[in-house]
């Protein structure tokens, strides 16, 4: 039977009460340099970690100063994060994001990708407008057509947004392997700079035809929910890390799991989301040092099988 699903939080807890045994990850330093990748599209290198928001960045302006958001962001962006995505969908994300990164003058180091979630010509252009006062910002880096709602009313706007400037990548997002074989034909339309979808060690699909299909046609990958929301770290309750781990510096469960995704050569950017200044520290950290191999990568596909 699987496991119960815990969050880090409770796993940390756990292993700060000595109840399990976890392996943290030293400090890493903002001179460490983290491991990139180019936008096929482009070439523009983004470093393989970036930072998702749903859930955790869903905070209204009047209760941010009780997070730890502004300083997730500031470390974010101090130990050279990029990415950070978010939604019309995620609450006040969009906001929470740009109130934040406002205060903070990071905007001209992030990388900013929304979406558009909704249907019809106006509705989507309003929602997008929407997004740039929300996130303060005059040019959304990626701009994408969230789970594939109303793709063919909006995607001749977001042409005419790339072409003006407004927005600088197109990019499309599903969340259900369900839709891979769909994902796969648009993405070598030559429409699309960007694919965002779920992979991880618990949802393994993508490998079979779409991650192929992304590098062959060029096109960038996000990928969301790479700690399973929270079920990975379930998975390993009570489990030390295999002592090969140290070959590919790799100290922490969520490390373990972030570097098996971001060493497959067609994912871009991993976008695991936090609101706490230690785990964005631990996330990045898993795009520092050696990256397993495919043997490696086997064994560690593996190894948490066999749990």
């Amino acid at each position: 039977m699987k496991p119960v699903s815990i969050g880090r939080r409770r796993l940390l807890q756990a292993a700060a009460a000595g109840t399990i045994s976890l392996t943290m990850n030293p400090a890493i330093a903002a001179t460490t340099p983290l491991i990139t990748r180019p936008i096929p599209s482009s070439g523009e290198r983004l470093p393989v970690i970036g930072l998702g928001t749903y859930q955790v960045f869903d905070v209204p302006e009047s209760r941010l100063a009780a997070t730890e958001l502004q300083a997730v962001l500031r470390r974010f962006g101090e130990l050279g994060g990029k990415v950070i995505d978010s939604s019309p969908m995620y609450g006040h994300a969009e906001a929470a994001t740009g109130t934040l990164a406002t205060a903070l003058k990071l905007r001209p180091k992030l990388f900013y990708a929304t979406k558009v979630w909704t249907s019809g010509r106006d509705a989507g252009i309003r929602q997008m407008e929407e997004s740039f006062r929300l996130m303060q910002t005059k040019t959304i880096d990626l701009m994408q057509v969230h789970n594939l709602l109303d793709l063919k009313t909006h995607l001749p706007v977001l042409r005419d947004w790339k072409k003006s400037g407004r927005i600088r990548y197109l990019g499309i997002t599903h969340y259900h392997a369900g839709t891979h074989a769909e994902l796969e034909r648009l993405v070598k339309s030559g429409d699309f700079d960007f694919v965002q979808f779920n992979y991880s060690l618990d949802e393994p699909e993508a490998e079979a035809r779409l991650l192929p299909a992304c590098a062959d046609a060029g096109v960038a990958t996000l990928i969301n929910r790479p700690f399973s929301q929270a079920g990975l770290f379930g998975r390993v309750r009570g489990k030390p890390l295999p002592p090969w781990c140290a070959e590919i510096d790799c100290n922490s469960w969520a490390q373990f799991f972030l570097k098996w995704i971001v060493s497959h050569p067609a994912v871009t950017c991993a976008i695991p989301g936090t609101g706490r200044v230690a785990h964005i520290e631990d996330n990045l950290a898993a795009a520092t040092g050696r990256l397993p191999d495919a043997a490696t990568r086997k064994k560690m596909g593996t190894w948490f099988n066999a749990l």
